[in-house]
């Protein structure tokens, strides 16, 4: 699994991830090379019935729906989800990509029209292979060049002028990150950027800067409100931090450090997270968590506010936001969340909340999107 961490990595340290990518090109003008794509049907635009779990148990239900006309779009690259057996994905949207959209984009939707494209992402059965020393560089190059290839097709023909926020996870923050790089900080569309969120994969600052490393001019978000700038964290439970020698949790590059932006308090500090999960059986191991003494969930999702709180933690190349769960045991919620990787019933301590890493901090995360679409407007 470290192989497979490492060959992550080359799709940002390689000379070759800084090469045109050469491949087959995707064409996203097909509505059908869209995972949501605004005003129609799809896992971006579904009712999410929620219910609140507070200390007494569970209370209110709601159903969240897209808004009607949003100011603002989202462009989301989905993480490495895809269980088709070869290397590189298809471009069918099967029931992984609609889930993932559904947890990680779809609330997103509430606040901004969704374009989320299906590209040919390395895949899960890629994981064997690298293992075995296989080099990933081009099967990354490819999942990049479709991305690259769906941003083109957006900017030019869904934009518009449109303020827009930048939503990665995981692979997809590796593939956003490049394009955010190369494609937008220096060009006119970066006055249009509200921010991105980069989450679950390094992106690097010199310690104790906020710009520099990943991106030359676009810096870290530090204050509600703030536009043009970056989320970045990579979640860990505060009883077990990033260890040494992994990937997550850490930067790459010597003098840097993994930048680590709290949702819940950008200018640092410790705060109450505003959680979404998804507590259905078998979700994001949800099968693991009693969610309330008074039994099972009355719907899929939930949200509790300061169940866990989080802070930033950097030390030299190590920088991870770190999660404490506020047990109580006179409280009717989840002494626990899920989040951690296994493989074998065995947790994988290089990789944190992994799971979790967005839904963590899913509130929090829409808060900061709404105060910048808000400061934009006033601005305008």
């Amino acid at each position: 699994m470290k192989a497979w961490i490492a060959a992550l990595g080359l799709a940002l340290a390689s000379p070759l991830a800084a090469q045109a990518p050469e491949s087959d090109p995707v064409d996203y003008a097909d509505e059908t090379r869209w995972l949501c794509l605004p005003d129609r049907d799809d896992p971006c635009s579904r009712p999410l019935p929620t219910a609140a779990l507070n200390p007494n148990g569970y209370g209110s239900i709601g159903e969240v729906k897209p808004a009607q006309d949003p100011p603002i779009d989202c462009f989301y690259v989905y993480p490495t989800v895809s269980r088709d057996s070869g290397l590189i994905s298809d471009l069918a949207a099967g029931p992984e990509e609609q889930g993932v959209a559904t947890l990680q984009l779809a609330r997103f939707a509430t606040l901004c029209r969704t374009f989320a494209p299906l590209y040919r992402q390395a895949t899960l059965a890629a994981i064997p292979r690298v293992a075995a020393g296989e080099d990933v560089t081009p099967i990354f190059d490819r999942a990049y060049g479709d991305v690259l290839a769906a941003w083109r097709h957006y900017l030019e023909h869904h934009n518009q002028g449109r303020p827009f926020v930048l939503i990665g996870h995981s692979q997809g923050t590796i593939h956003l990150t490049r394009l955010l790089a190369e494609e937008i900080e220096n060009e006119p569309a970066a006055g249009r950027l509200l921010s991105a969120l980069l989450i679950g994969f390094a992106v690097e600052v010199p310690e104790g800067e906020v710009v520099g490393g990943s991106f030359q001019r676009t810096p870290l978000c530090t204050r509600l409100g703030q536009t043009g700038c970056v989320i970045t964290y990579m979640s860990f439970r505060a009883t077990n931090p990033p260890p040494p020698g992994g990937m997550f949790g850490r930067a790459a590059r010597p003098g840097m450090t993994a930048a680590c932006t709290n949702p819940a308090a950008l200018g640092g500090g410790t705060a109450p997270l505003d959680s979404y999960w998804f507590a259905a059986e078998g979700g994001f191991g949800a099968s693991d968590i009693a969610w309330s003494s008074e039994g099972t969930p009355p719907v899929p999702f939930l949200r509790t506010e300061g169940l866990v709180s989080a802070a930033c933690i950097n030390r030299g190349a190590t920088g991870y936001l770190s999660v404490l769960v506020n047990a109580d045991p006179a409280d009717a919620r989840t002494d626990d969340i899920p989040g951690d990787v296994r493989v074998g019933g065995r947790i994988l301590p290089d990789w944190g909340l992994h799971i979790t890493d967005m839904n963590l901090a899913m509130g929090d995360l829409l808060r900061a999107v709404e105060a910048q679409r808000d400061a934009y407007r006033r601005r305008r």
